[in-house]
């Protein structure tokens, strides 16, 4: 039977590793470490993208005693619907409105915090999603497009319009908090490697560093178990590499 584990479980197994990975001998910056905030951040993703909801309660409750605004954890939700559907956002959102509710019958006023910002930028979404795209990854997004971008155009457009555009855009979190959003959403539901490399990557440019990348590693082994885990190591250890 799959073991329920709270935040503060996690961070214990977090502290406790020593760690033993090629990886962690590429750490870096050793007195670097992800915040509360941040790791709440990748449980919430995590048990969210896997639709453990009983999990997902408790990692709601210590995400907003670690300080997260219900606006940000909101949208947490709303992003990773981009990266496993509305399905489980939606039923992560209604499982947060539980949670609310249970926090107010007992007292507690949980933080609202501010909502997005009004967009005022008259460039085409294309435009500014091409323009975050580049900011995320640090590589020039002209030339013709290959791969799946070129087998299926719409596709593309609607990642840069949509996705990096009008998700993106929103300033509730910043371009790193969303991509820890993002990778734990991809190590969680599994099969999706190449985009976990590519999103790791990101994190990096964004000044992630990899002892808190490996950080992230050990969360989701407690959220998602070994097997997601194992994986998502072994692609942060080939990111390593050829970083």
């Amino acid at each position: 039977m799959r073991q329920l584990k709270t935040l503060g479980s996690i961070v214990l197994m977090v502290c406790a590793s020593a760690f033993t990975n090629n990886a962690m001998a590429q750490s870096g910056n050793s007195d670097q470490h992800l915040s509360q905030k941040e790791k709440s951040i990748i449980a919430i993703a995590s048990t969210t993208g896997m639709g453990h909801l009983s999990d997902l309660k408790m990692q709601l409750h210590e995400g907003l005693d670690a300080g997260l605004t219900i606006n940000e954890i909101k949208e947490v939700m709303v992003h990773l619907y981009a990266y496993c559907g509305f399905p489980r956002s939606i039923r992560g959102l209604q499982t947060f409105m539980e949670v609310v509710e249970e926090r107010k019958a007992k007292g507690i006023e949980d933080e609202l915090g501010p909502p997005a910002s009004p967009i005022n930028d008259k460039r085409s979404k294309y435009e500014r999603g091409r323009d975050n795209l580049e900011k995320l990854t640090g590589v020039p997004q002209t030339g013709t497009q290959k791969g799946y971008a070129a087998f299926a155009p719409v596709i593309e457009v609607f990642l840069k319009e949509h996705l990096f555009a009008d998700i993106f855009d929103r300033d509730v979190l910043t371009f790193a908090e969303r991509e820890l959003v993002t990778i734990s959403v991809l190590s969680s539901i599994g099969g999706v490697e190449p985009m976990l490399y590519s999103h790791l990557t990101i994190c990096l440019n964004l000044g992630l560093t990899p002892g808190q990348l490996n950080e992230f590693v050990e969360i989701i082994k407690a959220t998602a178990g070994d097997k997601a885990a194992k994986n998502a190591q072994t692609v942060l250890n080939e990111v390593l590499k050829n970083k």
